[in-house]
């Protein structure tokens, strides 16, 4: 099959896609009456017409009489995110005076729930265009591809490889649909709750819609230029900490506390790994901070405790100068930004589930080494056992996975340092490589608005790539160069 025939296989799903973004989209236009913000008509209502049009054009194609490979929707999704941060960056060419690397940056650092931003004066921007920044890392959070599942009248084998390929590959429900419509609901329902939970810091409703949209996606843009400092309210930032917190937990573990099965929730081994390592690593860089950087005991606290949290699942939200921490501060927050969230959530990263079935797995093949072949060594997690044949096969995607992160983050780091390394120490080109790498958005100030072209487009392609993890930017690529019958996967 020619190339654009495998793309012709999943054309209609997309189109579905693209068109509830469309009906999505309209929403950021009803903050231009109540801000009287009428410019921004224009440059806010071209994106529902793009979506929809190209939703309309895409539900035209004929559908093929096979049915997709996972190959082809992974490449497929991987296209469409890149079409979705174009689209996302118009409303930025068309109001701010920024280059149109920058504006791209902007989107893709949006949908992508990364964080980083190319803005300097944010405060100066229409309410409009804040809100859109803010909406793109709540729809980011979840995925446009299950939203537009979320919204269809049908399961079926493409859109189930379609939902697997945004990196969701858990199905709670006999229906793909269901599953979708399910995560939304609660997803929706959480913003709501946590927008209430934020009031209560005494801020105004228009910050606490901005902060929840931003924190429970674990992007992390600020609608003020101070960040989170711009509130000086400790207690808003200690009622932040959950709303990052459930953003980091797979949707299973979410689904458990949403229904208040707490003891099952509580049981969840990725919730106590979560928790047991944002407690040991807050508690280890707050000491740090207190003797080694020399900040009085509450600040060192309050910026360990915070930007632990903050940064593990990968949120982004600052409330401290990385220049003014110890380096082994910086060290060890990078390695927290490297773990990332959770396979299921909103966060990046490498995911801690692959990291402890990593782990598991090396000790369970060390085991295997010092007994005869016909003897079986069981594989344990979670309280169940599985057969050999399925943990060699998930042992080796999960090492993969890590092989691949820190393959790129050593290429990514090299080619930063070439480009421009600055004022800055390399153990701080890394974290910022890293921060978009795991999609997080903490900054040591090392990317710009001044930086080279070239910087801002590889950390471009560190943000899309590590928000599809990997795998589908490697068969777009292997894909388009050799064609897919030669990558074919199930």
């Amino acid at each position: 099959m020619k190339r654009l025939e495998y793309f012709a296989l999943i054309a209609r799903d997309i189109g579905v896609v693209f068109e509830w973004l469309g009906v999505l989209t309209l929403i950021p236009l009803l903050v231009i009456p109540i801000y009287q913000e009428w410019e921004m008509v224009l440059p806010m209502g071209v994106i529902p017409l793009i979506f929809f049009l190209l939703g309309l054009f895409l539900r035209q194609v004929p559908k093929g009489t096979h049915d997709p490979s996972l190959s082809v929707a992974l490449s497929g999704v991987a296209l469409c995110w890149l079409f979705v941060a174009l689209v996302g960056s118009i409303p930025f060419i068309l109001s701010v005076p920024m280059s149109l690397t920058d504006c791209i940056f902007e989107s893709m650092s949006g949908w992508t729930t990364t964080g980083l931003s190319m803005i300097g004066a944010i405060d100066a921007l229409p309410k409009t265009l804040i809100f859109w920044r803010s909406y793109m890392q709540w729809l980011g959070g979840v995925g446009i591809i299950s939203f537009g599942i979320a919204l269809h009248s049908r399961s079926g084998i493409s859109l189930f490889r379609l939902y697997r390929s945004e990196g969701r590959p858990e199905s709670l429900m006999p229906s793909i649909v269901s599953t979708a419509r399910r995560v939304w609901f609660v997803y929706v329902i959480f913003t709501v709750l946590f927008t209430g939970l934020l009031l209560f810091a005494r801020i105004s409703l228009w910050d606490a819609v901005n902060l929840v949209m931003v924190g429970l996606s674990t992007g992390g843009f600020s609608h003020h230029d101070a960040g989170i400092l711009y509130f000086q309210n400790p207690f808003l930032e200690m009622l932040l900490i959950p709303v990052m917190l459930i953003g980091a937990l797979p949707i299973q573990l979410v689904f458990l506390l949403y229904y208040r099965r707490i003891t099952s929730f509580l049981k969840s081994y990725i919730l106590q790994f979560i928790l047991a390592t944002a407690v040991v690593f807050s508690l280890i860089i707050s000491f740090d901070l207190y003797s080694l950087s020399g900040m009085p005991p509450f600040q060192a606290l309050n910026q360990g405790v915070f930007c632990t949290v903050s940064g593990f699942t990968t949120t982004g939200f600052q409330n401290a100068d990385f220049g003014q921490w110890a380096p082994v501060a910086v060290v060890l927050l990078t390695m927290l930004m490297v773990f990332g969230t959770s396979i299921g959530s909103t966060g990046g990263g490498i995911k801690v589930n692959r990291i402890i079935i990593a782990y598991k797995g090396l000790i369970w093949w060390f085991k295997r080494f010092f007994v005869r072949k016909n003897v079986m060594v069981p594989f344990h997690l979670e309280g169940r056992t599985f057969p050999q044949n399925v943990v060699d096969v998930e042992i080796s995607k999960n090492l993969l996975i890590i092989m691949i992160y820190f393959i790129t983050i050593f290429i990514a780091t090299v080619i930063s340092l070439h480009i421009s390394q600055g004022p800055f120490a390399v153990y701080e080109v890394v974290f910022e490589n890293i921060s978009a790498l795991s999609n997080v958005g903490l900054s040591v100030g090392y990317i710009t608005p001044a930086s080279p072209l070239s910087l801002k487009w590889l950390f471009i392609g560190l943000m899309w790539i590590g928000r599809l993890e990997f795998v589908a930017v490697l068969i777009l690529v292997m894909g388009s160069l050799k064609g897919f019958d030669a990558i074919m996967v199930k």
